[in-house]
């Protein structure tokens, strides 16, 4: 699995499985824990989860999966990278510890390996960073980030962070082909400084999987559409792609095509018919 490196030095996978709506039925529990067990045997080692899923629920899935998965010897703490998010309203110096505390008990691990901002709310930018600095500095979190934070917000972030502590280490926004807005302004500022940049949605929720344009340049190179949607995103320097699925044959197939390498050609094409900005606009966010 292609990595990247975040800021420190230290590597994330360039790959991995979002969780959004995950935990919100009692229904589908059974269902959705499978296709977390199934991922982690197909080889997936990136996870994304927040406390706002399902209200801990897709925490507490994935907790579940991981410590089924550890006990039966099927993978290592040490492989997995488990991202998780504190909600705004809970982003202040003593909000911050006690979400934290609260995930990690859900998700049944002394550490999560980065800890996300969700999306910038009341509480200071310098007052959330300091926290989650606390928490890298006590060994509960390996790194801090931010998600849904635009050029504005992540200057003003960086005048407001201790540079004696840990830096910030990612954000995460809306990416993909049919929503290319960062291009124009915040994915050259991130590549600049060394940022990664974690797309979500890059299938645009399963509407790409359906755009016959796409399928039309798929097939000649034995993609599905969702493939080739994806694949383009992580075709992008410093871009990590976090794709939601529960059914076992879609996190095959993305994860087949989390190793596919686009020709020129396909790329132009896709240029085309999904035009990079040409000019900065306000980021999309679901």
């Amino acid at each position: 699995m292609k990595t990247l490196a975040l800021p420190g030095g230290a590597t994330m996978p360039a790959f991995g499985l979002g969780t959004w709506r995950y935990g919100e039925q009692a229904g589908r529990r059974s269902a959705e824990l499978t296709a977390l067990r199934d991922a982690l045997a197909l080889g997936y080692r990136l996870f994304d989860t927040a406390e706002m899923y399902g209200e801990g629920g897709a925490e507490t899935l994935l907790g579940q999966a991981i410590a089924d998965a550890l006990r039966a010897g099927e993978v290592r703490r040490d492989e997995l990278f488990i991202v998780s998010k504190v909600y705004p309203h809970n982003a202040s110096r003593r909000g911050v510890p006690a979400a934290c505390e609260r995930s990690l008990k859900r998700l049944q691990l002394e550490r999560i390996d980065l800890y996300l901002l969700h999306w910038r709310g009341e509480h200071p930018l310098a007052e959330t960073a300091a926290a989650l600095q606390d928490l890298v500095a006590a060994g509960h979190i390996a790194h801090w980030g931010v998600s849904n934070l635009d050029v504005d917000d992540l200057e003003e972030l960086a005048k407001a962070t201790d540079p004696s502590g840990a830096p910030c280490a990612a954000n995460q926004v809306y990416y993909s082909l049919g929503e290319r807005g960062p291009e124009a302004a915040l994915l050259p500022w991130q590549r600049a400084r060394g940022l990664p940049l974690m797309a979500y949605s890059p299938i645009d929720q399963g509407a790409l999987a359906a755009a016959d344009m796409l399928g039309a340049l798929a097939q000649p190179l034995g993609l599905s559409a969702a493939q080739l949607a994806l694949a383009w995103v992580l075709a992008q320097p410093g871009v990590v792609a976090i794709p939601k699925t529960a059914q076992r044959p879609h996190l095959r197939d993305n994860l087949a095509a989390a190793a596919v390498e686009l020709p020129a050609d396909v790329l132009a094409a896709l240029d085309r018919h999904f035009p990079p900005p040409k000019r900065k606009r306000p980021l999309a966010m679901i």
